[in-house]
């Protein structure tokens, strides 16, 4: 979280919170959705400016509701998610593959999921900023589990890690990750939100 951002909060504190004008896209897109795109349920502009993405990247938390937000300065905009909080790549690193959220921040993983659609999941420690449930002004930086969808280039690169068996309308099997054997589980999409406890679509 940015210096900046936080003495803001002390500064004007009481700015009402914003909902439905920033979404996140499957592709790890931040998405502006004024009024006309929100009432024709149109997923908005993604935003090309870098330092703006950087920004809300670099300010992007969460309160103990699970509702993802990007903090603005005082102003609290949460964020509509199309898949999950996290969208993640496959990273070649000179220390070898990583995992890289949207935001540049690593995913310590732990397994796989595959649902109905065919799209993967990947879940395990990931470094988060939570906002306090008592002093909004105050975020703790801790690693939680968490839940990504895996960025659909990398969807054939994840396969040639893998080995699945199809279960139902969906697989499981074994995913070779850095020199480990994680396991791939079937999961329904509307499961994972409370399984890893957040909100696609807060409101006020």
């Amino acid at each position: 979280m940015d210096e900046q951002v936080l003495r803001s909060l002390t500064k004007w504190p009481n700015v009402p919170n914003c909902f439905g004008w920033l979404a996140l896209d499957r592709r790890g897109q931040w998405r502006m959705r004024d009024e006309y795109a929100q009432e024709n349920q149109l997923p908005g502009n993604a935003i090309q400016h870098v330092a703006l993405n950087e920004f809300i990247s670099r300010n992007y938390a969460h309160d103990t509701l699970g509702r993802y937000f990007f903090q603005n300065g005082p102003q609290r905009v949460f964020i509509a998610l199309d898949a999950s909080p996290w969208i993640t790549r496959i990273i070649p690193s000179e220390s070898g593959t990583q995992l890289l959220t949207q935001c540049g921040t690593e995913i310590q993983p732990e397994g796989a999921l595959s649902d109905e659609k065919g799209n993967i999941y990947i879940y395990g420690m990931l470094l988060q900023s939570i906002a306090d449930p008592i002093d909004e002004k105050v975020f703790h930086q801790t690693e939680i589990l968490s839940v990504a969808l895996l960025h659909d280039h990398d969807l054939d690169l994840f396969a040639d890690q893998s080995k699945v068996q199809e279960d139902a309308c969906s697989f499981r099997g074994l995913w070779h990750w850095d020199n480990e054997r994680l396991p791939i589980e079937p999961i329904h999409s509307a499961e994972l939100s409370q399984r890893f406890q957040f909100i696609k679509a807060p409101i006020s």
